[in-house]
């Protein structure tokens, strides 16, 4: 079921924390005003893109990045897109963490308060699967989310476990496609960005 299906990762636009690198999951900030602007020219990236499905984080940064980009009337919000949940690190960057956590990664240390890195992988093999659901004869499904999900997502499309999700670099504002060579999932276009 769904073999075929394109899905477009569609990471938010700036906020002030991505800007600075903090972690940012449940704190819902907006856009800054330069995180408007990549949100419209993804707009006109996408523009004339019929997708067979829309699914958006909660998060106000996501759902913001959607209704500009054109989505938002036609998107279904979807807890699943939410970003990790960074615990006790939520707002702080890894080099601040770092300093009392010497070697610290969000990929090999325990999140305390927050999410496994296996808890997000699961939630995002939902994300697919729902995906998939949603074209199930082929077509485009657009997902507007975060960083981290959105990489744990394209590692565990094509079979890499959640931590995979740290080979693959994601700006904001950035568009991405899942896709199939014959029956194997593969990625085809990863983290194409606008000036």
């Amino acid at each position: 079921m769904g073999e075929g299906t394109e899905l477009w990762l569609i990471r938010h636009g700036e906020t002030e924390w991505s800007l600075s690198g903090a972690h940012t999951s449940r704190t819902d900030i907006p856009l800054t005003e330069e995180g408007r602007r990549r949100a419209e020219k993804l707009r006109d990236y996408l523009k004339g893109t019929k997708f067979d499905a829309v699914f958006v984080s909660p998060m106000q940064r996501a759902r913001e990045t959607c209704a500009i980009a054109g989505f938002g009337d036609v998107a279904k919000v979807d807890d699943g897109l939410k970003e990790w949940d960074y615990g006790i690190y939520e707002g702080k960057t890894t080099k601040e963490i770092q300093a009392q956590v010497p070697g610290w990664s969000v990929w090999k240390n325990e999140i305390v308060g927050g999410e496994t890195v296996e808890h997000v992988g699961q939630r995002a093999d939902g994300v697919i699967a729902q995906a998939l659901a949603a074209a199930p004869d082929g077509g485009k499904v657009a997902l507007f989310a975060h960083a981290h999900i959105l990489r744990i997502l394209a590692a565990r499309w094509i079979g890499l476990d959640a931590t995979g999700g740290s080979l693959f670099g994601l700006g904001t504002g950035s568009v991405s496609v899942l896709g199939w060579e014959r029956e194997t999932r593969v990625i085809e276009r990863w983290n194409r960005e606008f000036d």
